[in-house]
């Protein structure tokens, strides 16, 4: 199942009217737009073939700027990067001496940040690189749109690889050289999607990684898909994918122990997508909790895609989750949704909760607003929750990297350390907080130290 930039599946699913805070947060959501990519090719971009690299002139965050107990700006300091073996070697002042046979590169004082994470994506299901496709009317709501993918999948099917290529192409001109991808595993085209998008992304191998969710969009046990998803994860998916347990998967308690029991026998991760209301979601997620608490091995092993029931919750209840979460290392991906009830992003990180981002729909038969742009989520979420000082805004590209920012929360600088892979973005900015709010062209990507994109 999927959603758009806001929680329209979720009001199908319970029967909500849309707000007018609603609609026009949606109309903010699709109205942000970026730079436009840097690259936009079906073709892998060019490699340096893990060559020793010298990135010189650059500006690295070095801490915050304060007046008395206030952030009022961010320090930053030229520097020049060793890139070796696809990692940071050395981190030393810009005017440093450069050593011989080493290639150059001039950063032209730019700024330097971590590249990009997208955690919750269709690779998979897309029109992205095709012709205008005409969203249709959902006659018969989310159950509608399933219904259609009996006959689109096949369809599309021939072309699944050139059409997840140009998305990669896409997300690299963004600055994002990693996807947690979702991908198909159902009646009608079993495993090929996992295998044919697999194949696709390999061919990125220099400049791109990633990781494939075996999604049982149809439902997991209401399908019996239970050999067809274990076939999936032994072809080299590395998440157990899980949908609407109540809803569209017709019982929770059998649709979540089988899916956690799959998840233990095959040694995978969990990414499930819960966009069912709270009298449903919430016992989903506490059945989880339970599942991950008996058996260690899971710790740090789920994630809670869209989780918009959590909107229900009071303060209270939501911190009480948010803590429980945390301890098990439970994440939540969330493409940031809107209206008149949000979700309650600032309480789940502020006890701990890892909080991941992702474009979801591109353009496709779910959605035709994505942008393929996470840091353009980093920016709607400012605006959201009310981050609008220099420190909030920086510590908000979390949300788009999945986790490095170049200083903590106490002001240190943590990255780029030596050993770090180097993967990282320039942009035209002065600071974090500048790039989240004002987006501009990510000019030269890197991946593993290869170049990815580059304008």
């Amino acid at each position: 199942m999927r959603t758009g930039n806001n929680s329209e599946n979720y009001t199908a699913l319970d029967g909500l009217q849309v707000s007018r805070r609603r609609f026009l947060a949606a109309g903010l959501a699709t109205g942000v737009v970026g730079a436009a990519p840097a690259l936009a090719s079906d073709q892998p971009a060019p490699a340096t073939q893990n060559r020793t690299l010298l990135l010189t002139n650059i500006l690295l965050e070095v801490g915050y700027k304060r007046e008395g107990g206030d952030v009022v700006g961010t320090l930053t300091e030229l520097s020049s990067i060793l890139i070796q073996d696809g990692k940071i070697a050395r981190i030393q002042r810009s005017d440093a001496p450069v050593p011989e046979g080493v290639a150059v590169m001039d950063g032209e004082g730019m700024l330097l940040l971590p590249s990009f994470r997208d955690m919750h994506i269709h690779l998979d299901k897309t029109f992205y690189g095709g012709p205008w496709v005409p969203p249709q009317p959902r006659k018969s709501g989310i159950k509608g749109v399933i219904e259609r993918e009996r006959t689109l999948l096949p369809e599309l099917l021939p072309t699944l690889e050139e059409r997840a290529g140009k998305q990669v192409a896409l997300l690299q001109g963004y600055g994002t050289t990693f996807a947690r991808s979702h991908c198909n595993v159902d009646p009608i085209v079993g495993t090929k999607h996992v295998e044919l998008l697999q194949h696709a992304l390999d061919q990125y191998a220099d400049t791109f990684s990633y990781e494939i969710v075996a999604f049982p969009q149809h439902g997991f046990v209401s399908a019996d898909l239970v050999p067809t998803m274990k076939q999936a994860l032994e072809m080299g998916a590395t998440h157990v994918g899980g949908i609407d347990p109540t809803l569209v998967d017709g019982g929770m308690e059998t649709s979540v122990d089988a899916m956690m029991q799959l998840a233990l026998e095959m040694d995978k991760s969990v990414d499930i997508h819960l966009h069912e209301p709270g009298d449903t979601a919430i016992p989903t997620i506490i059945r989880i909790a339970d599942w991950v608490e008996r058996e260690s091995s899971l710790k740090g092993r789920v994630t809670i895609s869209h989780g918009f029931g959590m909107m229900s919750l009071a303060e209270s209840e939501a911190t009480d989750l948010a803590i429980r979460m945390a301890e098990l290392g439970m994440s939540l991906a969330s493409t940031v949704p809107f209206g008149g009830s949000v979700m309650p992003i600032p309480t789940l990180l502020e006890n701990g909760v890892e909080v991941f981002t992702g474009t979801d729909s591109i353009v496709d038969h779910w959605s035709v607003f994505g942008t393929g742009d996470v840091l353009q989520k980093a920016n709607i979420a400012c605006q959201i929750y009310g981050w609008r000082d220099e420190y909030a805004i920086s510590q908000s590209l979390k949300i788009a990297t999945a986790g490095p920012t170049p200083l903590n929360a106490a002001g240190e600088q943590v990255w780029p350390k030596p050993g770090d892979a180097a993967d990282m973005v320039l942009v035209p900015a002065s600071s974090s907080a500048e790039a989240v709010a004002r987006l501009p062209e990510r000019k030269t990507v890197f991946h593993k130290g290869n170049i990815a994109a580059q304008t």
